[in-house]
């Protein structure tokens, strides 16, 4: 059995959802605006960008990315990730929205905007659970919304999808 079918089997084993100090619904909902077909794609030398501002989660979630076998490069906010996201394109974007200097709302609607950053997927994941917030991520160009707190197979799952494309 392969590294990939492992991986997959062992997320199936993971139900306790990584936490903060949020307040928001413990059932995590995902909207993803990609093809469920699975293309078998290798994505474990993939490099994903996590950019949020909370140290914790920041850490949390490039210590999931990177035991499922991801490079993982972070960002504190907006800006830090406009900046390393032009210097050193990575393959996907996991993206809080409630952060200093610019928000992630503005960091996505400039990366779909942008002719060379346009078709990299962008997954916003934040505290904000709102029906409306999830709206509002998807309409700036975000290819998948999580809310926190959200179980760590949510994420990964999500993140694998985009990547296979």
């Amino acid at each position: 059995m392969g590294k990939l079918h492992l991986a997959e089997r062992n997320l199936d084993r993971e139900k306790t959802p990584l936490k903060a100090n949020v307040n928001a619904n413990v059932n995590a909902n995902v909207n993803v605006n990609v093809s469920t077909q699975k293309l078998g794609r290798d994505y474990s030398m993939s490099t994903v960008m996590v950019v949020d501002d909370s140290v914790t989660l920041r850490e949390m979630i490039a210590d999931l990315l990177k035991g499922r076998g991801l490079n993982v490069t972070v960002a504190s906010d907006g800006v830090e990730a406009l900046e390393q996201i032009k210097a050193n394109r990575p393959d996907l974007v996991v993206l809080d929205i409630v952060m200093p200097r610019m928000n992630g709302y503005e960091v996505c609607r400039r990366l779909k905007s942008d002719p060379k950053t346009q078709n990299l997927p962008v997954v916003m994941c934040s505290s904000k659970s709102e029906e409306f917030d999830r709206y509002w991520g998807m309409k700036q160009g975000a290819d998948a919304y999580i809310a926190k707190p959200f179980h760590p197979q949510e994420l990964v799952g999500t993140i694998k999808q985009l990547l296979r494309g």
